[in-house]
């Protein structure tokens, strides 16, 4: 199947005048992002343009046919309710229950609560903290890790179980998540400081370049996430869903999970999220992101 994408000259003009002027297409992608256009359209729009540009062709002047056959997503129950017994109220995980307080289609969300202790939320913030840096995305086009705008964080990895809290952590959100230990990369930290924030963006890896395509056959699509308060925030940093209409006010301990992808490797194109910005305060947060399988790190031993 394929769908017919209409589109403003104006919109064309300025994407051509952009790439001119060699402004990053992942910056363009996000700028339209920004003014709430579905974020694959808006890849699929660059990308089009780009691919006329290396072929010396016009690009599209008011739209452009896409191909849907990538794109098509069944939805299945979530993988917290999958493989064995499990009470809606609560994840069993080695060392605690967690308890589910929201859940929600379109993609696959909820709410849990009980995730980290406040001792253990301090220790993680202090853990990251002297090794925070500034925040990178990577660029759609290179698979190089950037600096963006929009991304106005500092942040940090961890290494798969590198002390004793991490490794716990580890296993406890793996566990939460229904997946093998083995499948998790390693904890992000993130700390945003007032007006910092995140727009709206997708988890899972964008085949667009090397970096991304060799990643996914290495170890598979990122399946789903999971993002903990490590603090209590004094206004704003939402974590916002437009599709699913939620908006998430971070309390520390508790956390956000969503899916990305299916059994059947389909992407959710409903799973962009974004970080409303900090008003007060500031906001921490560490990341969990599963694979498909074991996450082999590039330049790793297979």
């Amino acid at each position: 199947m394929s769908a017919v994408v209409r589109f403003q000259p104006d919109l064309a003009r300025w994407l051509a005048d952009g790439l001119n002027e060699g402004r990053p297409p992942a910056t363009l992608v996000q700028t339209m992002i920004d003014e709430r256009m579905n974020p694959l359209i808006a890849q699929a729009i660059v990308d089009a343009f780009l691919t006329a540009r290396r072929a010396g062709q016009p690009p599209p002047t008011d739209a452009l046919t896409i191909e849907e056959n990538g794109q098509v997503f069944v939805r299945e129950p979530s993988r917290l309710e999958r493989g064995r017994e499990r009470s809606r109220a609560q994840l069993q995980t080695d060392d605690r229950a967690v308890r589910v307080l929201a859940r929600g289609g379109g993609p696959n969300l909820a709410l849990l609560a009980d995730l980290m202790t406040p001792p253990e939320c301090e220790q993680l913030i202090e853990l990251a903290r002297p090794r925070l840096r500034a925040s990178t995305v990577v660029d759609p086009q290179s698979g190089a890790n950037v600096t963006a705008a929009y991304r106005n964080s500092l942040g940090m990895f961890f290494r798969p179980e590198e002390t004793p809290l991490i490794g716990r952590l580890d296993r406890r959100f793996s566990a939460a998540m229904n997946l093998p230990l083995e499948n998790g990369e390693g904890l992000q930290v993130l700390r945003y400081g007032e007006g910092g924030g995140t727009a709206a963006h997708f988890d899972f890896l964008q085949p667009t370049n090397q970096a991304n395509e060799a990643s996914v056959a290495r170890s598979g699509q990122r399946v789903s996430t999971l993002l903990v308060y490590l603090n209590q925030v004094e206004a704003g940093g939402e974590t916002v869903f437009p599709d699913a209409e939620w908006s998430v006010t971070p309390q520390a301990g508790h956390g956000t999970y969503f899916e990305s992808c299916n059994s059947r490797g389909e992407l959710d194109p409903r799973s962009f999220h974004l970080g409303s910005p900090v008003v007060r305060g500031e906001k921490w947060v560490v990341t969990k992101w599963m694979r498909q399988r074991r996450f082999i790190p590039a330049g790793s031993p297979s």
